[in-house]
């Protein structure tokens, strides 16, 4: 292993973007990748290099008014790989960015496959290297052996929570004689939603029957492990109330059924999942239901009566570290700063935000490797402002993962009316961005 600079730890999408922005700035790039060496992920179907494993959006792609949008523009304005494999193969979504999870996880493999600076190696590590610039970022479903040792270098056990996976359709099994394409509010193509409509009675049925169904059993090492809000399963949000539903994932607002002319009184919506369009996931419905309670549950929403499941929905633990307490301002371990952290496993959550700071870390070590130390983005931008509640914004003492969002920006100097201001701080975040890519260019290119 004489022949990299840097050891990268996992092929995520964190390690995945880390590995690319390293390479690109000429260093050498070990990238360990256990799938496909014999060993595989509870989650994980292939190994394929960033492959999604939840759902298959990248959420907004506003970079006007929306946190993730920004860092979706300010991630192509470094020139990450996961953007632009995603936006190479996105499929309609409204707004939002979605991808075919099997056209870009292979557009990311083969472009880190063919890098003349790269060399991934499918094989499990099971410690942290006592020495050499390592980068970790083994994401979410750590293997125990890592995990341990991660524990034992960090003095500090590694806090967890629940995950959760949606199930996806075979679109030629919905019936569209009952449902119909349409996005809220007719944003983007207007028709990228399969919608699957409900009365109040069969809403009122599928509730109980959620409350009813069958669930998967933890273990008892999972038996105090919370739930992610941004994640949660669907039949916890159904036991928070008979309309917590209605006002979430089967939220009917903003579309009409073009059979009454009226919005239902909860809808179930399908996302395309694949540039073919042949399969869709059900939006928003994680769940640990075991499998034949969702195939028995899930084929009594209207128009999905004989719907063939290419995957049906699970649960798997998440583990991140307490990062705040643990990481400097440059993500390195503070008790082994030759390791840095990336991704999912540092308490950031979600697919965009891993590989922002997957990107962000692949930087700070290439930075070291020229003997220079880079300056942090700029608090004002949503790069700046993921990494400030990552490495000490939060509270360690009751930190959780979290989405990028407006709340972890410094509020505006000025006043400004409320409706102006995402704007106002989206542009505040781009000229920020803009004098820190200015200033770093000329050091990365030396």
């Amino acid at each position: 292993m004489s022949d990299h600079h840097v050891h990268i730890i996992g092929g995520g999408l964190a390690g995945s973007e880390a590995a690319w922005q390293l390479a690109e700035q000429g260093v050498k790039v070990r990238l360990s990748e256990m799938r496909g060496s014999g060993e595989m992920t509870p989650a994980h179907q292939s190994d394929g290099l960033a492959e999604l494993v939840c759902s298959n959006s990248f959420r907004s792609d506003d970079a006007e008014r929306n946190a993730v949008g920004l860092l979706h523009q300010e991630m192509r304005d470094l020139g990450s790989i996961i953007m632009q494999c995603g936006d190479a193969h996105k499929v309609p979504a409204g707004s939002a960015l979605a991808v075919d999870r099997d056209g870009f996880s292979d557009a990311v493999t083969q472009a880190l496959e063919q890098h003349s600076n790269i060399e991934i190696v499918r094989e499990r590590v099971d410690s942290l290297p006592e020495s050499g610039l390592t980068i970790v970022a083994t994401g979410p479903l750590t293997a125990l052996s890592l995990a341990e040792s991660i524990g034992a270098a960090t003095g500090d056990d590694a806090l967890a929570f629940f995950d959760a996976i949606a199930p996806i359709v075979h679109k030629d099994s919905i019936d569209m004689d009952i449902c119909w394409m349409a996005s809220r509010w007719d944003k983007g193509e207007g028709d990228d939603y399969v919608n699957c409509p409900m009365d109040k009675e069969q809403y009122l049925a599928f509730h109980q029957g959620l409350i009813d169904g069958e669930k998967t059993e933890f273990r008892e090492w999972e038996q105090d492990t919370p739930y992610f809000e941004g994640c949660m399963p669907i039949e916890i949000m159904a036991e928070r109330g008979v309309d917590t539903l209605r006002y979430g994932p089967m939220k009917p607002v903003g579309l009409d059924n073009p059979r009454t002319g009226r919005w239902p009184y909860a809808v179930v919506q399908l996302r395309q999942d694949n540039a073919l369009g042949t399969l869709w996931n059900m939006v928003g419905f994680q769940t640990k239901l075991k499998y034949g309670a969702q195939v028995e549950l899930f084929r009594t929403i209207p128009g999905l009566e004989q719907a063939e499941f290419a995957r049906l929905g699970g649960l798997h633990r998440n583990t991140f570290i307490n990062s705040p307490k643990l990481l400097d301002s440059e993500m390195r371990l503070k008790s082994a700063p030759h390791v840095r952290f990336a991704g999912q496993i540092t308490g950031c959550e979600g697919y965009v935000e891993s590989s922002a700071v997957g990107l962000t870390v692949g930087r700070f070590a290439a930075a070291e490797l020229r003997g220079e130390t880079l300056t942090p983005p700029p608090a004002e931008t949503a790069l700046g402002a993921l990494l400030g509640h990552i490495t000490g914004g939060a509270d360690a003492r009751d930190y959780q993962p979290m989405n990028v969002n407006f709340g972890l920006f410094p509020p505006l100097a000025e006043r400004v009316h409320k409706k102006q201001r995402k704007e106002a701080m989206t542009t505040r975040a781009r000229t920020a961005m803009a004098k820190w890519v200015s200033a770093i260019a000329p050091r990365a290119a030396a």
